[in-house]
């Protein structure tokens, strides 16, 4: 498949299960998530919700209609000078790594927010996911801060780093921030 498969669109609740079984690999055999263990419908389901009050959460279907993966943008801080930062999330079905469904999910995330006026993104890595490493490099993200020892999972403690992007140049006061709901969504 190509990217041209690929179909973009708001997350809904019908969506939850779906999302759900691309998640739980997730949780279950790696230390990408440090969810110890995987949420019921209902708590994803209300995590999902939460997000969609303020930021975008997007998934990718393929031409068949199946959901592949998902994308979203969540809150940094909860403080008002933080309003133009978000920290970015993305998880795929590993039968479609490589093919474009990432790429096609951050493009529309960020096109999302610019339109927010979001400046800063944000992504909390596991350190030694060099896979998503070398995936938020190609859009520009570059690591910023290093943290050993930040989480404990499967036995072990693990490090994080943080990479970071700007939406545009940062310069003087930026554009009001636009909950989700009050653009093209």
């Amino acid at each position: 498949m190509d990217v041209t498969t690929w179909k973009i669109r708001i997350a809904q609740q019908t969506d939850v299960p779906a999302l759900l079984q691309i998640y739980t690999p997730y949780v279950e055999t790696t230390p990408i998530t440090f969810d110890y263990e995987t949420p019921t419908v209902e708590e994803f389901g209300r995590r999902m919700v939460a997000i969609q009050e303020k930021y975008p959460y997007l998934v990718c279907e393929s031409n068949d209609g199946k959901i592949v993966g998902y994308a979203y943008a969540s809150a940094y801080k909860n403080r008002t000078a933080y309003n133009w930062t978000v920290e970015t999330s993305i998880y795929l079905d590993g039968r479609v790594k490589g093919q474009g469904a990432g790429s096609a999910l951050y493009q529309a995330l960020e096109e999302k927010l610019s339109q927010q006026n979001i400046c800063v993104l944000l992504a909390c890595i596991t350190a030694g996911n060099e896979e998503s490493i070398a995936f938020h490099k190609k859009f520009s993200y570059r690591e910023v801060a290093y943290f050993p020892n930040l989480g404990y999972k499967s036995g072990q403690w693990l490090d994080v780093l943080w990479m970071q992007k700007e939406l545009g140049p940062i310069q003087g006061a930026p554009l009001a921030f636009l909950p989700i709901h009050e653009i093209d969504y």
